[in-house]
């Protein structure tokens, strides 16, 4: 901990910054202290004009000319606190900043789910990485470095010899699975500084593995068992001696594995998977607990004014309407000796993105194939997925299917124990009216959708449907209106989620979710804390394809 502060004091434009995620307390103060401020504070809220520039509106009313400010993205050092809530946009800006160079980012994460954290888009662009997870106040070392020892390492950094860096560090970038060249460039910053501050006039082996732990570790994919050979290697053939070995570069003598296994011994255990799941995660988290992105006009979260005229609601965005006049007003006070002229082009519009509620439609086979194996796993699944919804305040609906047809046990509800009530009194036997099911699950999802809703549906089955819509006995018919139906969700824009719920895969299951464009789930053998856990999962990844 003590080096990274170092190393991003002696080179933070190298470096590009550092992603500290730490809740915040006594142990993040004091990492903060050592850095002894890192600039600019910015927060995920900060609007453009605040961060890029523009009209000081209140200095060009009062003086009648044309006043500009700078942004606070024209300073080099910012510290971005909550960055785990960090909008695409201001991540944009960041990045654009920091490729501009001369620049570096604390990032403050306070993530506190492995679906949350930071962004690709700024995490690939900060060289250090800190987790202070687990850690109190009384384990912490001397954090605070030599202020005389770190302009001394500034000052050398110009003469570091890395020539003999870059092929190791590549090739531990490599066997981890990284594939962004930033990584290889932010490790050799590293190493670069790590010498500098140890005296020396090249990267050594220790510069290395410092440079590897700290930068190449948690960008890594999680490591595939080790594969251990029993063939030993032929020895290398010497050949001919060249005498004189040209401009070909030195490299260090240190093997890839080595730099590999510092990188992985410097994480605490299981962080590398939590950061990988976090990368895959992020994107489905913007859809859970919310429906789809929508435009509003009156609430939701702010977004850049646009020019119109007032009505259907719309309201006026004054501060931007005046910002907009502004710079034309000595030209129009000439014209018309007013202090103040707006024109209708000058209207600028408030806008709003908000987002819709989710509805979650699930579809529960009740037939005798599912009584006698898995029906009760498949509601102690619903259940556990319910107490979700309740957390994240997603509508729930409930759809049976058996005998001969499929009913609505309960329409779109935040009740969580009015639908657990319906779903323990569900018996179970019967046909399998898959068809009925999927049927009844595309009209409920449209009536959510007309009012406002955005459905999701989740169908558990084993896939075995043996009657038609009309009821009658059919397994080849009923599979056919079974498949029709998925193709009408898919149609419909639904995101679908298929489970087999069944103890042995069924091939009609896969047909019936290329149908459904869904994902299948097949836990032949899983209780029901993992059959929840998966299809929480999917459902989130499916609302964020919507």
């Amino acid at each position: 901990m003590a080096q990274a502060i170092a190393l991003l004091q002696v080179d933070p434009e190298g470096l590009g910054g550092l992603w500290l995620r730490a809740r915040a307390g006594p142990v993040r103060d004091a990492v903060m202290a050592a850095l002894g401020g890192f600039g600019q504070r910015l927060h995920p809220a900060m609007d453009d004009a605040t961060l890029l520039g523009g009209t000081d509106l209140a200095a060009t009313l009062a003086e009648g000319r044309l006043v500009t400010r700078a942004g606070l993205l024209c300073g080099d050092r910012f510290t971005l606190v909550m960055a785990e809530r960090c909008p695409p946009g201001l991540a944009a800006k960041l990045a654009q900043r920091l490729d501009q160079g001369g620049a570096a980012v604390l990032a403050l994460d306070e993530a506190a789910e492995s679906a949350e954290g930071l962004l690709p888009a700024l995490s690939d662009r900060l060289g250090l990485f800190l987790d202070l997870d687990g850690l109190i106040w009384s384990d912490l070392p001397a954090l605070a470095p030599d202020p005389a020892r770190i302009e001394a390492a500034r000052a050398r950094l110009g003469g570091i010899d890395t020539s003999a860096a870059f092929a190791p560090l590549a090739g531990a970038a490599a066997m981890l699975g990284i594939g962004s060249a930033r990584a290889v460039l932010f490790a050799l910053a590293a190493a670069r500084a790590a010498a500098a501050l140890r005296g020396g006039d090249a990267v050594e082996e220790s510069d290395l593995q410092l440079a590897a732990a700290l930068v190449l570790a948690h960008r890594g994919l999680p490591p595939p068992e080790a594969q251990e050979s029993t063939e030993a290697p032929p020895p290398p053939d010497p050949g001919p001696q060249a005498e004189d070995p040209g401009d070909v570069p030195e490299t260090l003598d240190i093997p890839e594995e080595l730099l590999v296994e510092a990188a992985l011994s410097a994480l605490p255990p299981g962080l590398m998977l939590r950061l990988q799941t976090q990368r895959s995660q992020r994107a489905a988290k913007a859809g859970s607990g919310a429906g789809a992105l929508r435009k509003a006009l009156t609430r939701g979260r702010p977004l850049p004014s646009r020019p119109g005229l007032p009505g259907g609601g719309a309201r006026i965005d004054l501060i931007a309407t005046l910002r907009q006049a502004a710079p034309w007003q000595p030209l129009r006070r000439k014209q018309t000796g007013r202090r103040l002229t707006i024109l209708p082009g000058d209207i600028r519009l408030r806008r709003y993105q908000d987002r819709t509620d989710r509805v979650v439609i699930f579809v529960v086979d009740a037939s005798g194939s599912l009584a006698m194996t898995r029906l009760g796993e498949a509601k102690g699944a619903v259940e556990r997925l319910l107490a979700d919804a309740y957390v994240t305040r997603d509508h729930v609906a409930l759809v049976a299917f058996r005998g001969t047809g499929a009913e609505l046990l309960l329409p779109p509800t935040k009740s969580l124990v009015q639908t657990k009530r319906r779903l323990a009194g569900l018996p179970g036997g019967g046909g399998t009216p898959l068809a009925a099911g999927l049927k009844l699950a595309l009209e409920t999802a449209g009536r959510a959708r007309g009012a406002g809703l955005s459905p999701a549906v989740a169908v558990l089955t084993d896939g075995k449907a043996n009657v038609t819509l009309s009821g009658a006995p059919g397994r080849a018919q009923a599979m056919e209106e079974s498949l029709a139906m998925a193709r009408a969700l898919h149609a419909a824009g639904v995101p679908a989620l298929l489970i087999n719920a069944g103890l042995l895969p069924q091939p009609q299951l896969m047909e019936l979710s290329r149908a459904m464009g869904a994902d299948l789930v097949s836990l032949p053998r899983a209780d029901d804390r993992a059959l929840a856990g998966a299809l929480g999962l999917a459902l989130e990844q499916a609302g964020a394809r919507q």
